[in-house]
């Protein structure tokens, strides 16, 4: 295997990274291409320059930011870290004690992997179900965690979430949603009430995802669970810092939902466009998806078969797509244990300077490459460290 822990995931994300700024040197920000749907950006005011110190930027922006933060996701206070997976751990920190259970129940399985590795860092008990019929807590079960929406944009139905409320509330169990990109594509494409109105007890948000706020993690809830979890957010250094507090006022401040609509609808000419070369392609709430398991029948279709592993494949497509198009996807720039799936999300910012023909034409160039490089491991591997 070239790919077989969490510290060859950094290496080839370290790799990207490089590979990044090469083409940011060579050919300034407009010809790169980012369309993970993770860009956010850091949209502060010249005037918020002077106030983002240690102590006047939390005394002047947590408090815009629990307004803002209450008007898009509920509750009654608010809480920001430095990333959704910070919260999620602090939740898990603050909530349960080794040996008790976490039940988790999300649209498709396999998790976000901060999940089950927050739980095992407590030594919980974590069950996890994608099959609302199997869902089930018990006496022992101290937290309850929803997902609204997975890494590959799997959406929770209604009736789903509605079951697990009822359950869960029905032994008084804390309810926390993983709303990372759920939190729009939920409720904004899907039409679904917000997660505390639909029962939750917290909830958090990314506001990098499909948002062009700086990479972090947006909390509201109760107030009596959201102090035991910013206590061990302040024990353990997750809390956001007074930048990214103040980029998340700011963002919070101008965002709009149009960008979203407009992926939705354009999902369609892309999705149709890549289906005449890509029989594995899906459509996505906000673009298209080439899964890597999808990207080996691909493969296999065409008569190559490989002793690498789907995600190792997916990772050195992802690779290729970003050397010699200048597209970013998950799969090169993930953190360890994040999706391997290639997606294209045209609610990206930088969706806006490409069209249709290039991302077909990047997909078909990048395949044929990687057909014909497929079982060359020597090279493969300079593809993914370099």
């Amino acid at each position: 295997m070239l790919i077989d822990s969490s510290s060859d995931e950094v290496k080839r994300r370290d790799n990207a990274l490089k590979i990044i700024g090469t083409i940011l040197n060579e050919k300034g920000k407009s010809g790169l291409f980012d369309l993970t749907g993770l860009s956010g950006g850091f949209p502060l005011e010249d005037e918020d320059l002077g106030l983002i110190e240690t102590y006047a930027g939390p005394a002047l922006f947590e408090e815009q930011l629990t307004e803002l933060g209450i008007e898009h996701l509920g509750g009654e206070k608010v809480l920001a870290f430095n990333r959704t997976t910070s919260g999620i751990f602090a939740t898990i920190l603050a909530l349960v004690k080794p040996g008790e259970e976490i039940v988790h129940f999300l649209p498709k399985s396999p998790s976000h992997p901060s999940i089950p590795r927050s739980a095992a860092i407590v030594n919980a008990v974590y069950k996890e179900f994608d099959d609302i019929d199997k869902f089930t807590v018990t006496d022992n079960t101290s937290l309850v965690i929803i997902t609204g929406s997975t890494m590959d944009h799997e959406i929770i139905k209604s009736e789903e979430f509605d079951k697990v409320v009822e359950i869960s509330k029905s032994k008084n169990i804390p309810i926390f949603v993983d709303d990372a990109s759920g939190a729009s594509l939920r409720t904004i494409i899907h039409k679904q009430p917000n997660a505390i109105d639909l029962g939750a007890d917290m909830v958090i948000k990314s506001t990098d995802k499909l948002i062009d706020g700086p990479r972090g993690g947006l909390m509201a809830g109760k107030t009596k669970f959201i102090d035991k979890v910013k206590s061990k957010s302040y024990e353990f250094g997750l809390e956001a810092q007074p930048p990214v507090i103040a980029g998340m006022v700011r963002t919070l401040e101008k965002f709009t939902p149009h960008r979203i609509f407009d992926a939705n609808h354009k999902k369609n000419m892309v999705f149709n466009a890549l289906k005449e070369h890509f029989k594995n392609v899906k459509k996505t709430p906000t673009g298209i998806m080439l899964s890597a398991d999808g990207l080996i029948n691909e493969l296999e279709k065409n008569g190559h078969k490989t002793v690498l592993s789907a995600r190792e494949v997916s990772f050195i497509f992802a690779m290729i797509l970003l050397k010699n198009h200048n597209i970013i996807t998950i799969p090169a720039v993930g953190m360890p244990g994040a999706s391997a799936t290639i997606r294209i999300d045209l609610a990206s910012k930088d969706a806006e300077k490409i069209n249709t023909e290039f991302i077909v034409k990047a997909f078909i160039d990048t395949f044929n490459i990687l057909k014909d490089t497929i079982n060359d491991l020597d090279l493969c591997e300079s593809f993914l460290f370099n």
